[in-house]
């Protein structure tokens, strides 16, 4: 198993739990696995498909996902293919004639299909060896993502009894565990139930009195990497998109009222790095496996744990340090009850409750939020400091809440336990709006006796209050506020409260938020890293799959710190498989060589530690100046790069590399006739700029590859100048 998990993943161990779960399904044991998003499930099914004489059989709820799995696989070298309804009726064909034939060792397929006659025939027209569930969780209606078509399922187990099955899911509770084995009919299955614990992730909850000012800082701080923002409407994200575009930040809106030809370019581009932040509802993510998300800010309150749990999943799935902020007000709670209010079914509308309850307790926590994630999941969670959370990362401070509690439940009491927060802030405060006159209320005594704290002070300690029992809600919807029985005592035998709070380090807060737990203290030369990584874009460009699938991070990072300089060294590098180093050994060893060859006469690289968050290089480094020098001479690609050595692929690399950081090069003397040029611009209009091949598909074979890249390049250049470029 060792040896072709290197063959294929070229990964040289396994992660926690991998090989004890791929000998069970080895052994066709049924199998229940529950491991956190990043934590490799799918290599769970794909290493023993590999093994297995037949056909895999994958069942996976959203194209997307699919999509990149089976980019993925074919790019290690796995004979993988997908069948789903974006595909054309010979492409579907083509695909079961492939999975019949036996050319295909792993088939993905979306749960509608199990429900088609059709298709049930011809699955049984292939060797199934094993059967895999992804997203096991969406079968059971207690999962916070019930899809009635998983239900088909427990067919599919009874048409193959004696194929093994695999259900895999990142979370799930209890009951839906229960369920999960219940509906597939799972035969004495082996249950392997991983950590769900996500130490790279740092968990964030703050008041939201500020959000867009948050927002900014933390994207700031995250300047030029990759971020999910969610959002609770649609017309939300499409609000907070244009406020960052606005701003200059590389923002889209996704969401489901969108074409789906736009859903998918939008995703496209963000996996492809041609787009920072993605601002969503909910409907995005779940079907994206981009390893390198560093920030997911959750806009507006979620619905559930489990949901809130898997969409902060998305971040850090490359295990490096990354941030998951909650913005949480009151208004976002009512909503939220307000919502729930409307659910017509009494069961599911209790469901619902229960749910956000639950939210809300780890919103309103004032002790780890981890701890209270990984019990909530299951996991005993012995530790009081997790080091990666803001109440454990945090200074915070007691301080004596007596006063101001007999002040917000004396005004609650005096104005008739009959309103909500904010007309008792409002009371509280002094406002002599029209609502607070119109009832007297501005000449009660508890009038103004708190006018000189700051409203959204007075929300969080009327919060703190509800969380501990000394308030009650009543009602949905908008729910008005009631001194409780507890209330009462603590007003009538005056007792004293304490509650804790930050201490007011804005500064600090921030820098320290991202650290987490620290990784190997192993450094990379950042210069080298930039040129690996400019190499990784135009290959991914060119064959039109994300960058992250010829290699991640991780692995530009230790050929950066461990620089090989043959294919034995490039071998050893983790995620570098047979097909791997046979494809792209040659590249990106010509790359680093060049680069020991340019800075020989340099001191020590630049090195920072391989897990350290990435900050955006501003600058170029000598050998992509050395191009643009040559290529300003007058010389043309094919000449530049037989005066360096190295391949025309990588100039252009190298010339797209000095653009994007807002260099500016002459191109006349590259630029085809002027009929050329705007037939190809026009081409690019047509077809979009992120691919070439597209485009010399549409074009035709007259026009070369140089052609196509020269123009983009004036394109982009001029773009970025503010020119019209047709």
């Amino acid at each position: 198993m060792l040896d072709q998990l290197k063959a294929y993943f070229g990964f040289d161990r396994f992660l926690p739990l991998q090989e004890e779960i791929i000998a069970k399904v080895l052994a066709k044991c049924d199998t229940l696995v529950l491991m956190p998003t990043g934590g490799g499930k799918s290599l769970c099914y794909q290493l023993p498909a590999l093994r297995f004489k037949g056909i895999t059989l994958v069942v996976s709820p959203l194209i997307a996902l699919m999509k990149d799995q089976v980019d993925g696989l074919q790019a290690n070298g796995v004979p993988a293919g997908m069948l789903n309804s974006t595909m054309t009726a010979q492409e579907v064909s083509q695909v079961q004639e492939q999975a019949q034939q036996g050319q295909l060792k792993i088939l993905y397929v979306a749960p509608e299909r199990l429900a088609l006659s059709g298709f049930q025939r011809f699955l049984h027209s292939l060797d199934v060896s094993l059967i895999a569930i992804d997203e096991a969780h969406c079968i059971s209606e207690w999962g916070h993502d019930f899809r009635p078509d998983y239900r088909n399922l427990k067919s599919l187990r009874q048409e193959f009894p004696g194929v093994p099955v695999i259900a895999l899911t990142a979370t799930a509770t209890k009951p839906v565990r229960e369920d999960i084995l219940t509906q597939l009919g799972l035969q004495k299955p082996e249950i392997f139930i991983s950590s769900f614990n996500r130490p790279n992730l740092t968990y964030t909850i703050q008041p939201k009195t500020d959000p867009l000012g948050d927002l900014l800082g933390l994207l700031e701080k995250h300047q030029g990497q990759s971020a999910i923002i969610y959002r609770f409407s649609r017309k939300a994200t499409e609000e907070t998109a244009t406020e960052l575009s606005d701003r200059g930040f590389s923002a889209l809106p996704y969401h489901a009222g969108l074409e789906r030809d736009l859903r998918r370019e939008t995703q496209e581009k963000f996996i492809r790095d041609q787009v920072q932040i993605v601002v969503a509802t909910v409907a995005f993510g779940m079907g994206i496996d981009k390893p390198d998300v560093r920030l997911v800010v959750h806009y507006d309150l979620p619905k559930t744990i489990e949901g809130y749990y898997q969409e902060t999943g998305r971040a850090g799935r490359d295990g490096s340090p990354s941030d998951c902020v909650l913005f949480y007000s009151y208004g976002d709670r009512s909503k939220q009850e307000y919502f729930i209010g409307q659910i017509e079914d009494d069961d599911e509308q209790n469901k619902a409750r229960v749910k956000l309850d639950q939210l809300l307790g780890l919103c309103d926590l004032q002790t780890c939020r981890r701890a209270y994630l990984m019990e909530y999941l299951g996991e005993a969670w012995p530790k009081t400091d997790c080091g990666g959370c803001d109440i454990c990362l945090l200074p915070r401070e007691e301080f004596d809440a007596t006063i101001a509690a007999q002040k917000i439940l004396s005004t609650a009491i005096r104005t008739g336990e009959r309103f909500g927060v904010n007309y008792l802030v409002d009371v509280l405060r002094g406002a002599a709006n029209k609502a607070v006159r119109s009832r007297g209320h501005h000449e009660l005594s508890v009038f103004g006796v708190a006018k000189d704290v700051d409203s959204d002070e007075l929300k969080e300690l009327v919060r703190s209050l509800v969380s501990k029992g000394l308030l009650a809600q009543q009602g949905s919807g908008y729910p008005t506020l009631a001194v409780s029985q507890q209330g009462r005592n603590f007003l009538n035998n005056r007792e004293t409260l304490t509650l804790s709070r930050p201490k007011q380090v804005v500064v600090a807060r921030q820098e320290n938020l991202s650290q987490g737990p620290s990784g190997r203290d192993q450094a990379y030369d950042t210069k080298l890293f930039d040129e690996l990584a400019a190499l990784r874009l135009q290959i991914a460009t060119e064959r039109e799959i994300p960058a992250y699938q010829i290699f991640g991070n991780k692995a530009l990072q230790q050929m950066a710190f461990h620089m090989p300089q043959d294919e034995e060294g490039f071998s050893r590098i983790s995620g570098v498989g047979e097909t791997k180093l046979r494809e792209f050994s040659r590249p990106f060893l010509k790359v680093i060589t060049e680069y020991l060859q340019a800075n020989v006469q340099e001191a020590t690289p630049t090195r920072v530690p391989v897990n350290a968050p990435r900050k955006r290089v501003r600058g170029i480094s000598t050998s992509i100046r050395e191009t643009k020098d040559l290529i300003a001479q007058g010389l043309s690609l094919e000449e530049v790069a037989e005066q360096r050595g190295i391949s025309e692929t990588t100039i252009r690399s190298h010339l797209e590399r000095f653009v994007q950081e807002g260099g500016q090069i002459d191109l006349a003397h590259l630029m085809p006739s002027e009929d050329r040029r705007l037939e190809i611009e026009a081409a690019f209009e047509e077809m979009g700029e992120a691919r070439l091949t597209p485009v010399r598909d549409y074009l035709g074979d007259d026009f070369t590859w140089e052609e196509l890249a020269v123009v983009r390049l004036d394109m982009r250049q001029r773009q970025a100048q503010g020119e019209p470029v047709a």
